[in-house]
């Protein structure tokens, strides 16, 4: 057992963990004149600690020896069994990990009033819609006396935008648009195929529909390719879309509108299999409105060697854009366009992250309902910080 003495509880407890490791046991703490001690023990000494220890053998009694002089043998003590071991294990662990997030919450409510600075900048991100992790990662190496500029730089320097040469518009070639419903798939098909048409004319452009689920869905865009006088062609399975993109191959663009789906159905693996037997590059569309977590799961099952990059939309109805953007930093997504509205083809930017980040940080004329208060971090963070695993793939 080991005793650590600093000035504050972060400054201990990562004593702690240089010496001791990260799962080092914390036995106590308490303030003293000197800051704070730590009491701990390693977690390979404490398994030894906890370690059932073998009975002692019980001798045999002689046969020489007479029966009224025969000592009886003491019985062994029942050891414990392995479920009340791991269950006393497990209480520890959870006094451990609870005595840690204590810890650490302190540690968040003296950088409240050693750095105030940094407390605001903690604020601004997460109610912007950064995750906890990313906003982490930021403070860390934010600089002393650093501002929101700062933030606004890293996060600029993180985000790739997609060059004019990456632009699929300028550059051609076969694309579909992929993601979850509802998050504006076929308008921003209409809306791409319209800057194609207007660029290059409509006998350069073609539209693909794989969605014959919904009802309606084909007629949209035939709506569509009828008024900007582009062909539209249904397919419904591989072998239909590769004879069909062999017939198209002198368009210098083709657009395939893919049937919306959930991130979990089933169905989401086989059009993968689809696009990559048929060599057709993705763009996946992100619904600005979403929460950081549902993105997340968004982007784990759709993304793959094939998805070039994302599509934000409906950023006319989302309150906060950090939650996209981090979901674009932490699987490094390149920005091709954003969407702001059902207009075709009007509501279809190009990408200004200036714009974004203006947007980001931008101070609301009220406070929102959900934002949370400067005195809510501390806990926040620490609770947070405690657990293990995170997912925390951010480059920053």
């Amino acid at each position: 057992m080991k005793k650590f003495v600093a000035k504050t509880s972060r400054e201990a407890l990562q004593r702690v963990r240089t010496e001791l490791g990260a799962d080092a046991v914390i036995l106590s703490n308490r303030k003293v004149d000197d800051g704070v001690e730590i009491m701990a023990l390693a977690s390979v000494d404490f398994a030894g600690l906890t370690q059932e220890r073998a009975p002692e053998p019980i001798g045999r009694v002689s046969a020489r020896q007479p029966a009224a002089t025969q000592k009886p043998a003491t019985p062994a003590p029942a050891p414990a069994t392995a479920l009340e071991q791991q269950g006393i294990l497990s209480e520890i662990k959870s006094m451990r990990d609870m005595m840690q997030e204590q810890i650490a919450c302190m540690s968040w409510s003296d950088m409240q009033q050693r750095d105030p600075q940094r407390t605001r900048m903690l604020r601004d991100l997460l109610n912007a819609g950064f995750s906890p992790a990313l906003s982490r990662q930021l403070l860390d190496k934010m600089p002393t006396n650093a501002d929101s500029f700062w933030a606004h730089k890293v996060l600029r320097h993180n985000l790739r935008v997609a060059t004019q040469e990456e632009d699929v518009v300028v550059r051609g070639g076969m694309y579909a648009l992929i993601g979850p419903t509802g998050v504006g798939k076929t308008t921003t098909t209409a809306k791409l195929a319209a800057r194609a048409v207007v660029r290059y004319g409509a006998d350069k452009v073609a539209l693909i529909t794989t969605d014959s689920y919904r009802i309606g869905a084909h007629e949209q865009l035939r709506i569509y390719g009828k008024i900007l006088g582009v062909a539209v062609h249904a397919v419904r399975d591989t072998e239909d879309l590769r004879l069909t993109l062999s017939a198209l191959k002198h368009k210098h663009l083709v657009l395939i509108d893919t049937i919306g789906m959930g991130q979990r159905d089933k169905r989401v693996a086989a059009q993968t299999e689809m696009f990559n037997a048929t060599g057709v590059q993705r763009l996946l569309l992100l619904n600005a409105t979403s929460s950081g977590d549902t993105l997340d799961d968004v982007v784990r099952m759709y993304h793959g060697a094939g998805v070039i990059g994302c599509i934000p939309t409906k950023l006319d109805e989302a309150v906060t854009l950090g939650t996209v953007l981090d979901v674009a930093v932490r699987y490094k997504l390149a920005l091709h366009y954003v969407t702001n509205g059902q207009r075709v083809p009007e509501d279809l930017q190009e990408v200004n992250l200036e714009y974004l980040l203006h947007r980001v940080f931008k101070p609301s004329a009220k406070a929102a309902p959900l934002a949370l208060q400067e005195m809510e971090f501390p806990a926040l963070m620490a609770g947070l910080g405690a657990v293990s695993g995170a997912r925390e793939n951010y480059a920053i």
